[in-house]
């Protein structure tokens, strides 16, 4: 579970705040107008963001203060941060060791997450030789073998066109339900809401709203969300 205590988060003139819970398990859409501060919420959580105020537990652990790297918490980028001159083992061998110095076992478990993802057979090919599609598959699977209780997700499948979108929204889906991690992933797109989300936290005039229901929510959106959406 995770749980945000009277947090504020200020940048400039900019500030946001957040008040929530986010019950362990589930998937969490994060959505909002540009410039809202969607993706500074994942910052902050994921530990990139200083806080100006308030406090971070996750699973009863107080990680306010932990460095990004100490925390129990993947996150996925937009630019899937993958390293061109790494094989996908290697990529995917870094959400478990900076260094690489891996031990067979390491191995197995990278090459079970690669054919988990659809990858079997390409781990030494490198970034440059994949697909748009199959570059987010080994970012996913770097996810999946550091096997941490929460996933942030922010836009990672923008670039992406629908079809192949929604092949790895049902992914992501799968993964999380499987692995049991809880998810938070920044979205545009309230069919991605639909498809993939228990939950929705609304990004709006400097607050982050706590989670609601997704179905409920987006059915019958009060005013500020009406608007957004359209």
């Amino acid at each position: 579970m995770l749980k945000l205590e009277a947090l504020r988060i200020e940048q400039g003139s900019f500030a946001l705040t957040a008040d929530m819970t986010v019950p362990a398990g589930h998937r969490v859409a994060v959505i909002g107008p540009s410039g809202a501060g969607k993706s500074t919420l994942l910052g902050a959580v994921s530990g990139f963001v200083p806080l100006a105020a308030g406090r971070i537990t996750l699973d009863g652990a107080d990680i306010t203060g932990a460095a990004p790297g100490a925390r129990a918490i993947s996150m996925l980028f937009q630019d899937n941060n993958l390293f061109p001159h790494l094989t996908l083992t290697q990529n995917v061998g870094l959400g478990l060791r900076p260094a690489l110095r891996l031990t067979a076992e390491e191995h197995t478990r990278i090459a079970l997450a690669l054919d988990r993802v659809g990858l079997a057979g390409m781990e030494a090919r490198r970034p440059g030789a994949l697909s748009g599609g199959q570059q987010s598959r080994a970012a996913l699977a770097r996810i999946l073998v550091q096997q941490r209780p929460l996933v942030l997700l922010d836009e990672p499948f923008a670039a992406l066109g629908p079809a192949l979108r929604r092949e790895m929204l049902d992914l992501v889906r799968d993964l999380a339900t499987e692995t049991g991690a809880t998810m938070m992933m920044v979205t545009h797109a309230p069919e991605d809401v639909a498809r993939i989300a228990d939950d929705v936290v609304f990004v709006e005039g400097g607050v982050a709203h706590p989670p609601e229901p997704a179905a409920a929510l987006m059915n019958n959106p009060p005013p500020a969300l009406r608007a957004y959406l359209g």
